[in-house]
């Protein structure tokens, strides 16, 4: 799958916010950037605008999705003999393409449910894979595509699900193994907190995972925003999630002021700017 320009968007989702002003990328060429994600849809919700400014500024983009979230349902009926796995996959390889990706690599472990449940003691279960085994995995993709930066989870998960605290752990030793920039997801606690309850789709998934999310402020080392642009494709990539995001959650009224940015901490040599410093 190979996307550099961003297709073109349905309507009601292309128009976000024209007061965000245009912003001009920086020439990235002959850079490849990696990024893990545990479930299809953490991509669009946690790294959507980087992932497309990445790709609109020339660099090559690698997505590696650890698990095909089986567990996560279904909000609309599935076809015949379809599964929630196939589903997933077939939304995630449309998000991707939105988002710019030329290479989207599935490692085939499993969605872990939710953190104490049965589902994580599944043989194939991503919280409960060996973690050097499976950097070495990933490593070896990086390697492969000679790429210098990598997107992973933070220690914390994001949210502290079990899929995403190991996907953070996972790239932080694939990041070691490879001398990869690292820049770790998460999301600012504070600011989110004051959109409400439900202002961000982390709110309900740190609920129904009953764990806490998010860092401080001051704890996040690099904010990346958009302009009107990025922010309608990543809304767009997110609803191509159809089977697990209602439109109803993301109106296009505050969609930027809830998804509007998004927020890595670094490893990497200090002193030093990465590519995603760049942006």
């Amino acid at each position: 799958m190979t996307a550099s320009a961003a297709p073109a968007l349905n309507p009601a989702a292309s128009v976000v916010s024209a007061a965000v002003p245009a912003l001009a990328e920086p020439d990235l060429r002959g850079h490849t950037v990696v990024a893990l994600h545990p479930h299809p849809d953490d991509e669009a919700i946690f790294t959507g605008i980087t992932l497309r400014r990445l790709a609109d500024a020339g660099a090559r983009v690698v997505l590696v999705m650890a698990t095909g979230g089986e567990l996560g349902g279904s909000r609309l009926p599935l076809h015949p003999g379809e599964t929630v796995r196939q589903r997933r996959l077939a939304e995630l390889e449309q998000a991707a393409e939105l988002l710019g990706v030329a290479r989207l690599v599935l490692l085939g472990r499993r969605d872990s449910g939710l953190p104490g449940g049965p589902d994580s003691t599944h043989a194939r279960a991503l919280a409960g894979a060996e973690p050097l085994a499976l950097a070495g995995r990933l490593a070896e993709i990086v390697d492969d595509e000679g790429a210098g930066t990598l997107l992973a989870d933070d220690e914390q998960g994001v949210y502290g699900h079990p899929d995403h605290r190991m996907a953070g752990v996972v790239g932080t030793i694939a990041a070691e193994l490879t001398g990869a920039d690292a820049y770790l997801a998460t999301v600012d606690r504070d600011g989110l907190g004051r959109l409400g309850p439900d202002g961000h789709l982390v709110h309900g998934a740190a609920r129904a995972a009953d764990v806490p999310f998010g860092r401080e402020g001051a704890e996040i080392a690099l904010t990346v925003g958009g302009d009107a642009r990025h922010l309608a494709v990543k809304r767009a990539a997110i609803l191509a999630h159809a089977s697990q995001v209602d439109p109803a959650e993301l109106p296009e009224h505050d969609f930027a002021a809830a998804y509007g940015r998004e927020w890595f901490r670094r490893t990497g040599p200090a002193g030093r700017p990465g590519v995603l410093d760049l942006l």
